[in-house]
């Protein structure tokens, strides 16, 4: 889930399959982050790696005079986002990696993504062909996730693993975790000629099940996005009836008021491009 060619493939495929829920766990985070990026004036925004296109078409209805052009690598995610935005007539949606992605005449001046930065091959390259394609002093602002350890979904799941299966790449890698050290970030930023970084701390609910069967709803989407995916796929059919037991169990303790909520921890992270 941490290679350009598995969003394209795979990896896109099931979080095309899976938006409703996605969205839904990102939900808290999400407002703020749209808080965050409407806090200045703009009219051309570019959302990076825009997925099912959430983020993009929540920002083209708050300013209907506002340009936004959504970006990513799966075709499957955006065909989603496409159906998604038939009524909204100042958005778009193209396939393209934003590493190298432009269009004529279009600099945008902001630059959004909802955890969608984490998984460049060359970061510094891409944040600094984003401030090449961006208007002067356009703003970036995005979330990436804190560490594994303050993410208790992802640290959870992990502790159900035999012998570290599923694990994702550590900080500094691409991956989920790539951007938990706000330093190794910020000299990314700054190596890119993004100005005055700034990192602010946002704990959110990571909603993983709810409903009529809140501990089954979390258990098959777990099984389908994320370490536990990854760590499943690993296994024989022997151990992997074992560990869908245990993550059963694990989830079926922490149902409270009807949901399962873990504890989400995410860096917004803001920024501005050379003047």
């Amino acid at each position: 889930m941490t290679e350009k060619f598995e969003w394209e493939g795979r990896a896109g495929r099931s979080w095309a399959d899976e938006w409703r829920r996605t969205d839904r766990s990102f939900s808290a985070l999400t407002r703020q982050l749209l808080d965050a990026a409407a806090a200045r004036p703009h009219s051309r925004v570019l959302d990076i790696g825009c997925g099912a296109g959430e983020i993009s078409l929540a920002l083209a209805s708050r300013r209907p005079d506002t340009q936004v052009v959504g970006v990513d690598v799966s075709a499957e995610l955006l065909a989603v986002a496409r159906s998604r935005s038939e009524n909204a007539a100042n958005v778009a949606f193209e396939t393209g990696d934003a590493a190298q992605w432009s269009r004529a005449g279009f600099a945008p001046d902001l630059l959004v993504s909802r955890h969608g930065v984490m998984f460049f091959a060359d970061p510094v390259a891409a944040f600094t062909h984003l401030a090449e394609i961006a208007a002067p002093n356009a703003n970036l602002v995005f979330s990436c996730f804190r560490s594994a350890a303050e993410n208790t979904w992802a640290s959870g799941l992990a502790s159900l693993s035999p012998g570290g299966a599923g694990a994702p790449p550590p900080p500094g890698q691409p991956g989920p975790f790539a951007f938990a050290d706000p330093d190794y970030v910020r000299d990314i930023l700054t190596r890119a000629s993004w100005r005055d970084p700034t990192f602010e701390p946002v704990d959110f609910p990571y909603i993983a099940g709810e409903g009529s069967d809140p501990v089954e709803d979390a258990l098959s989407y777990f099984l389908v996005i994320g370490p536990a995916a990854r760590a499943a796929a690993q296994m024989d059919p022997p151990t992997r009836e074992d560990y869908i037991a245990r993550l059963r169990a694990f989830l079926a303790e922490r149902v409270e008021d009807g949901r399962i909520a873990f504890g989400g921890a995410a860096w917004l992270v803001r920024a501005q491009a050379p003047a």
